[in-house]
């Protein structure tokens, strides 16, 4: 991976005369290293572990239902402090400290997982996943010190490649280990997370805040609320933000959600067709890994398509993948095909997901003053989180209604509430065809 130059203040549009900034290749290394360890956490514990402990806690018909009650609690919480811990950043002298407190609470809370109580274990999971989602949110800000606009899509794209290799090590764990013994499956979990972070939190060179303010007391909260509320009026200012930010609800809304219930779908798919449960789960691994493996081509691929095409066209492609995938994996559950037809939805998934992100990080840095990023990663973060909240709540309530009240099979309440992601798809698409990707030049925007 080649170094890159900055000009010397870092800035987008700082003096052409200035002296360029090296981006030595172990900073881009270690924030790609990064990308794979919070993928362990994410699909060990969100996509995979966690939601069968749930199941096996509280019984295949209302396992849908509670795992979205809590993922939803979860979300609610970081949603609501999305804005403010962005805002925190903007005047912290530093990003970096809150990335490392936040994976440490997190691996501290995965670490702990199935060892008390079922409900101990869900107050754990709510604050494990929260922090998660705050680190992604800091992390994400970390882009333009590892980047220059002319490699963004590409090195964000790395980022994601190598990230969904993170999920073969937590896949691995459950094919290598059993799924049996929640307790040891979470450690292991964690002591992974931590030992790929690491290089993040050493290498990892800010060029720091030039002038920073308090980040704790009522000032701050005062202040940070109010810049908040100004952005949000004033979106004019901002040329496609609000737009951008009101569209990516809907599509991050269908594919958190589809991340949080593929292994459930799958294991119901298997089960109907004669499977044993423990089948049904080694299945589930397997279209996972199916689905990983795509993932990681997809992208390195996509991160190369945004650098030559842009954000925008890159994501509309993208965006079009998942509307064919909703419509296959529905037809599967309607259907009740075999579980072999997954294999091809994970596939497709696998693709769609590394063109999401690879995509969507570079977009909103194309929307975001370089002043203000900590702020805009916030505002970022909280659609993202409010998608989480929203998705898992609709997916139960469907569930709810068709199975537990209905008396519907399960694979059918699945199979409505993928069509109801399709339609969250494409909803999102339409919101977001009038924003341009074009480089804004921020100075002039200021001065008008």
């Amino acid at each position: 991976m080649p170094e890159a130059a900055l000009p010397a203040s870092g800035a987008p549009g700082a003096a052409p005369n200035a002296a360029p900034r090296v981006i030595p290749r172990r900073s881009v290394v270690s924030w790609v290293l990064y990308d794979l360890a919070n993928t362990v956490f994410s699909m060990g514990v969100v996509s995979l572990y966690f939601s069968l402990y749930i199941r096996d806690e509280v019984g295949p018909q209302r396992a849908d239902s509670v795992y979205g009650i809590i993922t939803t609690i979860s979300m609610g919480l970081i949603f609501i402090i999305s804005p403010l811990l962005g805002a925190m950043t903007d005047r912290a002298k530093r990003r970096m400290p809150f990335l490392i407190w936040s994976t440490i609470i997190c691996i501290t809370c995965t670490a702990l997982l199935a060892r008390g109580s079922y409900l101990m274990s869900a107050v754990l999971f709510v604050v494990g996943n929260a922090t998660y989602q705050a680190g992604l949110q800091f992390y994400d800000s970390l882009l333009p010190e590892v980047t220059t606009e002319a490699n963004r899509g590409r090195i964000s794209g790395i980022g994601v490649g190598v990230g969904y290799l993170g999920s073969y090590v937590a896949v691995g764990i459950g094919i290598i280990f059993g799924s049996d013994d929640k307790p040891f499956l979470f450690g292991l979990i964690a002591a992974t997370f931590l030992l790929f972070a690491i290089p993040c939190f050493i290498w990892v060179k800010e060029r720091g805040n030039p002038n920073p303010r308090p980040i704790f007391g009522l000032q701050m909260l005062r202040e940070s609320t109010a810049q908040t509320l100004r952005t949000l009026k004033e979106g004019n200012k901002y040329p496609g933000l609000l737009r951008f930010l009101f569209g990516r609800i809907f599509y991050t809304d269908a594919v958190n959600t589809v991340i949080a219930y593929m292994t459930l779908y799958a294991v119901n798919v298997a089960v109907a067709h004669g499977a044993t449960v423990g089948d049904g789960e080694k299945a589930a691994r397997l279209v996972m890994m199916a689905a990983i493996s795509f993932a990681v081509v997809g992208g390195f691929v996509w991160g190369s398509m945004v650098d030559r095409i842009g954000p925008k066209r890159t994501l509309n492609i993208v965006l079009g993948l998942w509307l064919a995938t909703f419509a296959i994996a529905s037809t599967v559950g309607f259907l009740q095909l075999s579980v072999n037809w997954l294999f091809l939805v994970g596939a497709m998934a696998g693709v769609a997901m590394g063109g999401v992100w690879a995509a969507d990080r570079p977009y909103m840095l194309r929307l975001t003053p370089p002043d203000r990023i900590g702020e805009f990663y916030g505002l970022y973060g909280m659609v993202g989180r409010f998608s989480a909240v929203t998705g898992p709540l609709l997916w139960s309530g469907i569930m709810y209604v068709v199975v537990q009240r209905g008396g519907a099979h399960e694979l059918t309440g699945q199979a409505i509430a993928l069509i109801s992601l399709f339609l969250m798809v494409l909803l999102g698409w339409h919101i977001l065809r009038p924003v341009t990707d074009a480089p804004r030049d921020w100075e002039k925007l200021k001065s008008a």
